[in-house]
């Protein structure tokens, strides 16, 4: 379940963010997504993990910088992953192949307990219980989060403890 004690609004929703990159500056890229998250319209930044490094999982290039946010917002979720695509845009991010290097990746982990299946947008995440920079941030600002359909997260630390990860701040 999601908390609903952060929820501001009965109208909004309690969304989890996943925010990584491995091109450029992927610290400062990371850290102005943040501040664009907040920034977005009828959305507040409500918590955001520290920052980590982990070493690429089905992807090449340098290691990752990661960090996930807790938002509540009033945005859809396909308005939500719209306003994400243009923070994307904004830090240059290009799509050449799947999973090519990237100057910033923002994905829906969470939108409140909604499971969506649409061709753009598959919520939960469909990996995210697969991979260490998203359980390790995610955790880190809710310790009890269940993911729906799958159950709590911390279920699946186990899987992904051979996965190198390390919190840089």
């Amino acid at each position: 379940m999601m908390d609903e004690q952060c929820r501001i609004d009965e109208r909004s929703t309690i969304a989890y963010i996943g925010i990584g990159a491995n091109l450029g500056d992927a610290r400062a890229n990371v850290d102005d997504a943040l501040a664009r998250l907040g920034a977005l319209p009828a959305t507040t930044l409500l918590l955001r993990s520290s920052t980590y490094r982990s070493a690429p999982v089905d992807a090449s290039g340098d290691d990752f910088i990661n960090a996930v946010a807790c938002i509540d917002t009033q945005l859809n979720a396909a308005d939500l992953l719209a306003a994400l695509h243009a923070i994307e845009l904004a830090h240059g991010r290009e799509r050449p192949y799947r999973n090519a290097p990237r100057t910033l990746d923002l994905d829906i982990l969470l939108y409140g307990d909604a499971l969506i299946d649409l061709a753009a947008l598959r919520v939960p995440h469909p990996r995210m219980h697969e991979r260490a920079f998203v359980l390790a941030p995610l955790l880190e600002i809710a310790p009890d989060i269940e993911l729906p359909g799958r159950g709590p997260a911390r279920q699946f630390v186990a899987a992904v403890a051979g996965q190198a990860i390390s919190r840089i701040g």
